[in-house]
């Protein structure tokens, strides 16, 4: 199942930090708001991201270009360009990082998201600084035996 995180607004409650950097970026912990999100859904095994970006969307895109050689120990062929990388710390994700315009709200947001996830069905979404401690199969069983839309 795809999980959607909104990542493209203001952050204007927190303008001292994301003046720099989006919301979903800021850290708790020397770790992004959006990677311990990332990692409660990935701990029930949602691994297939997509992040509507608006507002400093590319410090978000630079942060998961350069996820995997920032961890892992990387060996440069100088005359080929040829790079290796050993030993990564990295988790099995997908994340797709989609530009959803910067003054869009939520609903555009989806609207901008919507070829993407019509052929999947349901998904999951949240907040870009949605940090819980939720049951997320519990969540889900919920939503299915009421037959809730949201």
């Amino acid at each position: 199942m795809k999980t959607v995180i909104l990542a493209g607004g203001l952050g204007s409650r927190l303008s001292e930090e994301t003046q720099v950097k989006p919301k979903p970026m800021v850290e708790i912990g020397g770790v992004p708001i959006l990677l311990h999100i990332m990692k409660v859904y990935h701990h029930y095994n949602y691994n297939d991201f997509i992040l509507a970006l608006g507002y400093k969307g590319e410090i978000i895109k630079d942060f998961f270009i350069n996820y995997h050689p920032l961890n892992s120990d990387v060996t440069v062929h100088l005359k080929t360009g040829e790079v290796w990388y050993d030993n990564p710390d990295v988790d099995d994700w997908t994340v797709r990082m989609v530009d959803t315009g910067m003054d869009s709200m939520t609903g555009g947001r989806l609207h901008r998201l919507e070829s993407i996830l019509r052929p999947y069905g349901t998904f999951m979404l949240t907040y870009g600084d949605g940090v819980a401690n939720i049951n997320i199969d519990a969540l889900v069983q919920f939503h299915k035996k009421h037959r809730k839309i949201a």
